[in-house]
């Protein structure tokens, strides 16, 4: 069994930053891919970020230059550095792991922007 605890979300102005953190625990050999989304109210869930065992990213166009994902493997940990924050940036974030052919959830974390 593998579990997701989130951290790092909350309210912030625009223009502000924040930096969400996700750590893997429970029955992990190695981790995959490792990947941020997001879900607004009345929207689809969509990807925010995604990293490579390897390392290399990919990024949703909304959040190129402002955004960083990164991973601590020695942690089992994602992270997503969000900067010059807007209000359309406001949603749940999710991380989303691979192992093997199995993808784990975590709970989610509120992300707020005010104008």
């Amino acid at each position: 069994q593998v579990q997701l605890v989130e951290s790092g979300g909350g309210l912030v102005q625009a223009g502000g930053s924040l930096r969400l953190s996700c750590a893997a625990s429970g029955s992990i050999f190695s981790i995959n891919d490792m990947a941020w989304y997001r879900q607004a109210p009345g929207k689809q869930r969509e990807l925010v970020a995604g990293i490579t065992s390897g390392g290399m990213t990919n990024y949703a166009d909304s959040v190129k230059g402002r955004f960083t994902i990164s991973r601590d493997n020695g942690k089992n940990t994602v992270y997503l550095q969000m900067n010059s924050l807007k209000p359309d940036d406001t949603a749940v974030y999710y991380c989303n792991i691979r192992v093997r052919l199995y993808y784990y959830w975590g709970q989610g974390t509120q992300v707020t922007v005010s104008s």
